[in-house]
């Protein structure tokens, strides 16, 4: 939608904001069977406009450079929209997290307290490239009773307004399309969003590391972190050589555009001479480019492809990678492996490769993230793989929510108190 000048373009905003609001109360009336019923539907709809999706997204990639990391994020293809309408009617027979009553007990005067489960209301998405992410955010907001506002990138623009087309075409039967409100693509369009305190209740980013800064530092509505993962994986002493590979090379290489992904291998200084094993698949079937510290590229040196290797500088570690690139540190300690996590993590994913329990129980203690893994791959960091549905993000901060957001996460509570005349006497 094209808009004369910046401020009709925030007119439009706040008129679409106004009308998501007044929406919400619409919402009250639908049960979780008609909730079901719209996710269904949309399903069967997107299966029906496959031919009509990928030509959209086709748009999208076409102004991409294939070698771009985002662009993997920005692909739609017929098994991904499969998929993506499997993960509808997953969502649809997930159990609601409405109205689940969380507390309640009664007070000596005879008043009866509980505490319920409420809709958010009205949640902003702000994300970057994935057109997956339009229909998994209406669902999930749909399915807990909140309204969605949608800004997504300039990337995703014509995947984006297809895929809202379809929601709205299911949500218009029913006189409830402003529950889904697609904002314009401009970057223009953001700052309005992020300060919509009367009509936005939460923010949710979900994109690279300088998207949640942006979104953190300029909101005023309350906002939720996710998103960026820079992940290690700290392989021990003690580790199992056999497991220890199969894990870091499901790890990088399983889908390197997300942000699961293994950025960072931290090995022990004594298993050095594994490191060529360790990393032979991801050299020979999956030419992984590999930025090495200093005791590393010694060791790999004539043993990985030389055109794949390089020396590692600073810029290497803390970096989400988002490509078929990492890079490797050599620590002589557990507590050095520790402090290097704690220094460049983004507090979303970490591993340890060990079979010393003692060392297992000290690294899952100490690291300061959202999720903790002991021998096994951090690509497992998924709604859908935790039994919860499909995602939100992965939240990394400690407020409300932490890893991945599904429905529960996306309640609130209110407390109902129950009485039979009682009043408070004075003071």
């Amino acid at each position: 939608m094209q808009t004369d000048t910046l401020a009709d373009l925030d007119q439009q905003i706040a008129d679409q904001l106004k009308n998501v609001r007044s929406a919400v109360r619409k919402m009250l009336s639908l049960d979780d069977r008609e909730i079901n019923s719209i996710l269904n539907e949309l399903a069967d709809l997107t299966l029906e406009n496959i031919p009509f999706l990928l030509e959209e997204n086709q748009k999208d990639l076409d102004r991409m450079d294939p070698e771009d990391p985002k662009y993997d994020r920005l692909l739609l293809n017929p098994k991904r929209l499969e998929s993506i309408a499997a993960d509808l009617r997953k969502v649809a027979e997930l159990p609601s997290p409405l109205g689940q009553i969380l507390e309640e007990r009664t007070l000596p005067n005879g008043l009866e307290l509980s505490r319920l489960s409420v809709p958010m209301g009205v949640i902003g998405i702000v994300f970057e490239s994935r057109p997956n992410v339009t229909f998994d955010v209406f669902a999930l907001c749909l399915k807990s009773g909140n309204a969605s506002v949608l800004k997504g990138s300039r990337d995703a623009h014509f995947s984006n307004i297809a895929i809202v087309s379809l929601i709205h075409r299911v949500l218009a039967k029913r006189e409830l399309a402003d529950i889904c409100y697609l904002a314009p693509s401009q970057r223009e369009a953001l700052g309005h969003i992020l300060q919509a305190v009367d009509y936005v209740d939460l923010i949710i980013p979900r994109g690279s590391q300088g998207l949640i800064n942006f979104v953190r530092a300029n909101a005023k509505v309350p906002v939720i972190e996710t998103g960026a993962g820079i992940v290690h994986t700290y392989f021990d002493a003690s580790a199992d050589l056999a497991k220890g590979k199969a894990i870091v090379t499901n790890a990088k290489s399983r889908r390197v555009s997300v942000c699961n992904a293994l950025d960072t291998l931290v090995i022990h200084r004594s298993r050095l001479n594994d490191l060529p094993e360790i990393l032979s698949e991801l050299d020979t079937t999956h030419q992984c480019e590999v930025r090495a510290d200093e005791a590393a590229y010694r060791v790999l040196q004539g043993k990985y492809s030389d055109q794949l290797l390089h020396p590692a500088e600073e810029a290497d570690f803390g970096t989400e990678f988002l490509s078929m690139k990492m890079s490797v540190k050599t620590v002589d300690s557990l507590q050095e492996a520790l402090d290097h996590i704690d220094r460049y993590s983004s507090k979303h994913s970490e591993a340890i490769l060990a079979e010393d329990q003692q060392i297992v129980d000290t690294f899952l203690r100490s690291v300061d993230a959202a999720v903790v893994y002991a021998n096994t791959t951090t690509a497992f960091t998924d709604g859908s793989q935790f039994g919860l549905g499909a995602e939100i993000g992965i939240s990394t901060q400690k407020m409300h929510a932490r890893g991945p957001m599904a429905l529960r996460e996306l309640t609130s509570y209110k407390w109902v108190i129950r009485g039979d005349g009682q009043i408070r006497a004075g003071s």
